[in-house]
């Protein structure tokens, strides 16, 4: 694809999720997350939509969460056919109406016509008309179960609460400014690295993804539990195939699994496609500059991550030497400590990682669903922890198996 034909992408700024208990989120975003809440409906947009809606935020990071107030609403039919889960990313890109163009030309499912929203700035001054600010923004669908892609420009749009409008139906109205977004996050969060999502093909998404939005392809990898087992006869093991597919020029990455035989069915993404009654969005991780740091302040705070067992940490540093890193800044008994995986290729480029619980294990319930968030921090490693796949993979087949034997 060509570059002059580029989305036009800036980030990824915001995922909307629809929930069934929005006090229970709450709790999480600013009481676990130290997200701030910035904004939620008021009452005549509840009235209107049968939705309760909150906005977080943390440095770059938005989180919008929805919760159905009639059964009716679009929220309240999307929990009768799913868990918990996300319906939407929010892109901010350079010029909506190019991006439009673009799309529609290479076939792109648009949902409807670019929506605006204006908005004043202030009185004239000497004579000269006041500010005027735009927002600008439309919907398509995607292979990505039932999620959709919102674009959206700003024209000189500020406030303490900018572009809030754009995940309304009605944006002129609706939601109301609590605090304004924090720049800072006590654990340090700043922004989206990628999202992750799990399908039972990996084709038709990345034929989309390339024909349509133009991504490319940056990183791939593919396994199974069962490797060492030449026979693969356990009837146990778990596998994958992993395809990353970015932006080159904003750097916006998705990360994209399918199942890989035998087993097929054991896999770990079959199981999520199961517990997510489709297709869809696995994880989203958020980069932190200490990771250390951030874990150690989150598990203060009770927050619970994937289990990784202690062998892992017994041969971290011969793994460190196989792959070209070396010798690592971080002391190996505090990772083992936090249980933060460390994963990399060449001299002293390297990443490390961690993943929060399941929703449903974080709240105990499985309506919750299954996803989670890594948090990361990336230090010249620009991969996707391919070496840490096999321990992640153990933990969540660990904690799937948990839940349905407890269900």
């Amino acid at each position: 694809m060509a570059r002059s034909e580029a989305l036009g992408i800036k980030r990824l700024e915001d995922i909307t999720f629809v929930v069934n208990d929005i006090e229970r989120s709450t709790r999480f975003y600013t009481g676990n997350l130290d997200f701030a809440l910035t904004a939620e409906s008021g009452n005549a947009l509840e009235a209107r939509s049968g939705e309760r809606t909150r906005v977080f935020e943390a440095d770059r990071c938005r989180v919008t969460v929805v919760q159905p107030l009639s059964p009716t609403s679009i929220a309240g039919r999307y929990l009768k056919r799913h868990p918990d889960g996300i319906t939407t990313l929010v892109f901010e890109v350079a010029d909506v109406a190019e991006t439009f163009r673009v799309l529609e030309s290479r076939g792109a499912t648009i949902v409807d016509d670019i929506a605006w929203s204006t908005r004043g700035m202030g009185p004239a001054k000497d004579g000269e008309a006041s500010t005027v600010g735009r927002l600008g923004w439309f919907d398509i669908t995607t292979p990505f179960g039932e999620g959709r892609f919102r674009f959206l420009q700003r024209s000189d749009w500020t406030g303490p609460n900018p572009g809030l409008e754009s995940r309304l139906r009605h944006p002129a109205e609706g939601l109301e400014p609590v605090t304004a977004p924090a720049t800072t996050n006590r654990f340090g969060f700043e922004q989206y690295d990628h999202v992750t999502s799990n399908f039972l093909t990996l084709k038709p998404m990345v034929l989309w993804c390339k024909e349509v939005l133009g991504l490319e392809e940056y990183w791939d990898i593919e396994f199974h539990t069962d490797s060492d087992d030449k026979t693969a006869t356990s009837g146990h093991g778990s596998g994958l195939k992993s395809i990353v597919l970015w932006d080159p020029h904003s750097g916006v990455k998705f990360a994209n699994n399918e199942p890989k035989r035998p087993h097929f069915e054991s896999s770990q993404i079959y199981g999520f496609v199961v517990d997510n009654l489709g297709e869809g969005f696995q994880h989203a991780a958020i980069t932190t500059p200490d990771i250390i740091g951030t874990v150690r302040s989150l598990r203060e705070r009770g927050v619970t991550f994937m289990p990784t067992p202690g062998s892992y940490y017994d041969l971290l540093p011969k793994r460190m030497l196989d792959l070209g890193v070396g010798v690592i800044d971080e002391d190996v008994e505090v990772l083992r400590g936090l249980q933060i995986l460390v994963d990399g290729k060449g001299p002293g480029s390297y990443l490390l990682q961690i993943f929060l619980k399941e929703a449903a294990g974080l709240y105990g319930d499985d309506k919750a669903g299954p996803f989670f968030f890594e948090v990361i921090q990336r230090k010249g490693d620009k991969g996707f922890g391919g070496g840490n796949f096999r321990a992640l993979f153990e933990s969540i087949e660990h904690e799937q198996k948990k839940h349905r034997t407890a269900g």
